[in-house]
């Protein structure tokens, strides 16, 4: 999935500095993705730990962890994906509000893939309602659609506009992909709260903070996930469709130190390692003057291309270079 500060090409470069830092062998200690989004941290650290505790306040992602990091134990699964495949599109929220050709007039989807989404939504959340799945194989499912839709989604990567025209990636047909997650020995641990409420909730070993950097909010840029993943009624707002959506103090200037100093304050970890880059709200110094006050401070860096959408150009991405920086704190 395109998404806003994925770490997926900073996996090794995170674990190789835990590891540097706390030990090679984690495989008795309990790690902490905090700011989770795809869950593409927890999932690098899942097989290597003993247990992940992952949080995000949007329901979306919560979705994608229930499965990727909470699902640890093979499923039976094989024929709801096969059934829902066989799904013959059909009207619904989606292909009305979000699709070509519906009422809305918001092309964030073709009409097939809009009829298909609502479809399999349905059908998932029948089959939840007379229990004919469990909790476990319903988030599978429901990441499986969250995955498959995003990969025919008529964006330039987030979903806060949607393109003119019916792009050809967003013209082919909708297929459920399942959205496989690693098989370990130990159970995990999953929740949808605001972080600095959790944090005094929880205890581990090592805390991994990836907070929004600046003001974009996930809950505009992602707000078709949440309406997919949700699938109520309301009144969507203005040209995009917009849902009520929660508002993170990480990404207000005025909010964003005292939250920041909240979190650390209250943390039960020893180890804490907070990413952030060159772009972010929170200068550099004032991070190392904030985390200096509880412990012991380092910070590593790393170089490497991202890529965020490109409006100008009829295209989806455009490389970008930028400074990653890994704060490091040993809490006393």
């Amino acid at each position: 999935m395109n998404y806003i500060g994925s770490k997926h090409k900073l996996g090794d470069f995170i674990k190789s500095t835990v590891k540097g830092v706390v030990s090679e062998d984690l495989s008795q200690m309990v790690f902490c993705d905090l700011f989770a989004g795809t869950g593409r941290v927890g999932r690098n650290f899942k097989t290597s730990v003993k247990s992940v505790i992952a949080n995000d306040v949007e329901y979306y992602s919560y979705v994608l962890l229930k499965n990727y990091i909470e699902n640890y134990q093979q499923l039976d699964i094989e024929y709801f994906l096969s059934e829902l495949n066989k799904l013959k599109g059909e009207p619904g929220f989606i292909s009305e509000q979000y699709s070509e050709n519906g009422k809305g007039n918001r092309l964030y989807f073709s009409e097939g893939n809009g009829r298909k989404i609502d479809a399999i939504r349905r059908k998932i959340e029948s089959w939840r309602l007379s229990e004919q799945i469990l909790e476990d194989q319903y988030f599978y499912l429901l990441a499986s659609l969250l995955e498959s839709a995003d990969k025919v989604a008529n964006t330039a990567s987030v979903y806060g506009a949607f393109l003119k025209k019916v792009k050809l990636s967003a013209r082919k047909e909708l297929k459920l992909k399942p959205a496989k997650f690693e098989f370990t020995e130990n159970s995990h641990k999953v929740f949808q709260q605001d972080a600095n409420l959790l944090i005094k909730e929880i205890k581990g070993d090592i805390l991994y903070l990836d907070p929004p950097y600046n003001a974009r909010q996930y809950g505009a840029n992602y707000h078709i996930l949440n309406t997919i993943a949700k699938y109520d009624t309301f009144a969507p707002q203005g040209k995009t469709g917009l849902r009520d959506y929660y508002r993170s103090n990480y990404c207000k200037r005025g909010g964003v130190v005292n939250s920041f100093k909240d979190l650390l304050e209250n943390a039960n970890f020893r180890y804490i390692f907070f990413s952030y880059n060159n772009e972010g709200l929170l200068p550099s110094e004032e991070i190392k003057k904030i985390m200096s006050c509880f412990g012991k401070y380092d910070l590593v860096t790393k170089n490497y291309q991202r890529f965020k959408a490109d409006k100008s150009k009829n295209r989806n991405h455009t490389a970008n270079k930028t400074i990653e920086y890994l704060h490091i704190l040993e809490k006393i």
